[in-house]
């Protein structure tokens, strides 16, 4: 490989949300969903181009950034679509909440597929709408979507919206264009506009393929708004940027209008610059990213079918959050979190974080060097010997 993702890199007392939320230099933080990878040299060097620059103010998006994401979904998506549909914004979670702000009103239901990303719940509370899940269903250590269930519950005339995750957090499907369609078809026929998040879109493994909710046909696209960003991607969540897709005119301009009623319609420079540079110059380092993830889960999964066997891991498609069945513990989600952190310093996500849906459940950040991993999981063992 080119790159080392092997390499530590100190991110403890760099102002990280991640690292520095605890005062503590023996957690291992396995929660929040950036990498301790260093990014793709490219956007460095583009960032740090900028930086010589010496002068800040405020930014004038320019065509360049329209072409990089374009051409980006073109090249790797196989979708090609009109740079006019795009508006730009500091995050997918605030794109998320100016598209309910703009398509609701206060009273109307959006329906969400627990157990789900938590800042959907926030997002649509905030916005003084009523959360409807309709929650998929854990059978033979994958999940589905319950069609019947979602038939019945667009079916209430409150209902407007559907967030869509695509690839899902935190259960790691990576839904078929069948599954795609299905639900397309059943919220279009009753008058419910799906606003997918594709923020994971780029990191899908072999044997799966994202298909862009909005590429599926031209109705799904005008029905329809996308929510993306090279965040995840690229680990890029400190710059602050994300797009909006909407191919609707009318949808566009309500969507336009509440990102400056929220105050996050402008970006800074370096989001720009990074932006444009990863989706230029990236590729090489997401293929060797993508290698050394898939790598990861595979240790993962092999410690956990040799010392742990009680506890199913679920099938990584895309992401890097690995979902895990705990179960077997007979605890709720977050009592385990709490006594992993507390008695081997180790950070995780509990399963109820993303909706009563997913008790029984914690979610593993696999995004991190090997050796890094390998004692989270150490520590987890650990933990297990001595409760079970």
């Amino acid at each position: 490989m080119k790159y080392n993702f092997d390499e530590p890199v100190k991110r403890r007392n760099s102002n990280s949300y991640k690292w520095d939320s605890t005062t503590s230099e023996d957690v291992i933080p396995m929660w929040v969903a950036d990498m301790d990878f260093r990014t793709a040299q490219p956007i460095i060097d583009a960032l740090a181009e900028r930086v010589q620059h010496g002068v800040f103010g405020y930014t004038k998006v320019p065509n360049a950034y329209f072409d990089a994401v374009t051409n980006w979904f073109e090249r790797r998506h196989n979708f090609k679509f009109n740079a006019d549909w795009l508006l730009f914004t500091t995050g997918v979670v605030p794109a998320l909440s100016a598209v309910i702000k703009a398509l609701t009103n206060p009273g109307d239901q959006v329906i969400v597929q627990e157990p789900v990303y938590n800042c959907f719940f926030s997002s649509i509370r905030n916005n003084d709408c009523e959360m409807v899940s309709n929650n998929l269903l854990y059978q033979n250590n994958t999940y589905s979507i319950d069609f019947d269930d979602l038939e019945t519950k667009v079916q209430n005339p409150k209902a407007k919206l559907m967030l869509l995750c695509s690839p899902h957090n935190p259960v790691g499907r990576v839904w078929t264009k069948e599954e795609l369609v299905r639900i397309g078809e059943i919220c279009i026929r009753n008058g419910v506009t799906i606003v997918a998040d594709e923020i994971h879109c780029d990191l899908v493994y072999l044997g799966h393929e994202h298909i862009p909710f909005a590429s599926i046909s031209e109705e799904f696209l005008y029905h329809s708004v996308t929510c993306s960003a090279p965040s995840k991607t690229f680990n890029l969540a400190g710059l602050q940027v994300a797009n909006i897709l909407a191919a609707d005119k009318n949808m566009k301009a309500k969507i336009d209008k509440a990102l400056n009623i929220n105050e996050v319609c402008e970006i800074n420079p370096f989001a720009v610059e990074g932006l444009i540079a990863a989706y230029n110059k990236g590729e090489e380092w997401l293929e060797e990213l993508k290698q050394y993830l898939l790598e990861n889960y595979e240790y993962l999964r092999d410690f956990f079918s040799k010392y742990l066997p009680q506890f199913p891991v679920l099938p990584l498609e895309g992401t890097y959050l690995v979902w895990v069945d705990c179960s077997v513990f007979h605890q709720k989600s977050e009592d385990i979190a709490n006594i992993l952190l507390k008695k081997e310093n180790l950070w995780i996500n509990q399963g109820t974080l993303y909706g009563t849906a997913g008790e029984g459940f914690i979610r593993f950040n696999i995004a991190c060097p090997r050796e890094r991993l390998s004692n989270g999981l150490e520590r987890f063992k650990k933990l297990v010997d001595e409760l079970i």
